[in-house]
């Protein structure tokens, strides 16, 4: 899928947000290895500490379906440049993507910023650090 494309997913997955609180709606559209869509939004709770991002939402959905390689992730929301993933959704993809994999951070008005995995993380706890 051309990049162009998917930078749309991630804006049309960001149309499902559920953000009563916030009203800060985010999308993100993961490509597995055999070319599968996994798009994901936030979803907020009451109880805030529950609440979800787009981030980790697309990569349990793919995990939930059995794919686990991934070719890339984009991320978008409506802020001045591009967006930046949260802590923890830092820790699930550094866990969850290979290191090299690219991570395309952007927002509605098309600003781009690329980086891989384990620079959006750096020093990221892994399974390493529990031997």
């Amino acid at each position: 899928m051309e990049e162009k494309e998917l930078l749309k997913e991630a804006v049309k997955a960001r149309e499902f947000a559920y953000v009563p609180y916030s009203k800060f709606k985010v999308g993100a559209a993961l490509v597995s290895k055999d070319g599968q869509i996994f798009h994901g939004c936030n979803i907020e709770n009451a109880a805030y500490s529950v609440t979800n991002c787009a981030e980790r939402t697309a990569l349990f959905k793919a995990y939930s379906d059995g794919v686990t390689k991934f070719e890339k992730l984009v991320v978008t929301a409506d802020t001045d440049g591009p967006v930046s993933p949260c802590g923890a959704c830092r820790q699930v993809i550094s866990e969850l993507c290979d290191a090299d994999m690219e991570v395309i951070l952007t927002n509605i008005k098309g600003d781009i910023h690329r980086i891989t995995v384990k620079d959006l993380l750096p020093g990221a706890f892994s399974s390493k650090d529990l031997k």
